[in-house]
């Protein structure tokens, strides 16, 4: 059985309970960190973070545009389209993203957690309250 491909809508209402979780997990890292509160943090930011980018494309598809090859052309897409306010922080997470891997010995952990913790939880919340506000434009 085939199923119908989800709406820009339904990607941000999933986007917004992930990043609600995320805030959720960072809170518990803050106040109790350890190996699997960290892990956890991660994870859900990654999950977050891949949520933001399919809302991306979901909205530039209902617009006509895309398919884009990969995150760092759809971010600096959704830059020039002011869905994102700060190109070079985005693009920061997914070099984050790529940079911490914990297949290889690179010691990034702690600095991805600060950058998690410090600027990107904001960055995906201005993120969602724009995406809002675009979609409730494109109803009207």
């Amino acid at each position: 059985m085939k199923t119908l491909p989800q709406s820009c809508e339904k990607c941000l209402e999933e986007f917004s309970i992930a990043l609600e979780d995320l805030k959720i997990f960072a809170n518990r890292a803050k106040n109790s960190p350890g190996e699997n509160t960290n892990r956890q943090l991660i994870i859900n930011f990654e999950i977050t973070h891949e949520l933001a980018l399919k809302v991306i494309a979901k909205y530039f598809d209902k617009m006509g545009k895309g398919p884009f090859s990969g995150s760092r052309d759809a971010t600096v897409e959704a830059f020039h389209a002011d869905l994102i306010d700060d190109g070079k922080s985005w693009l920061d997470m997914v070099i984050d993203r790529i940079q911490y891997n914990p297949v290889y010995e690179l010691d990034t952990q702690k600095q991805f957690l600060d950058n998690i913790q410090k600027k990107y939880i904001d960055l995906l919340e201005k993120f969602e309250d724009t995406m809002t506000k675009k979609l409730e434009e494109m109803e009207k």
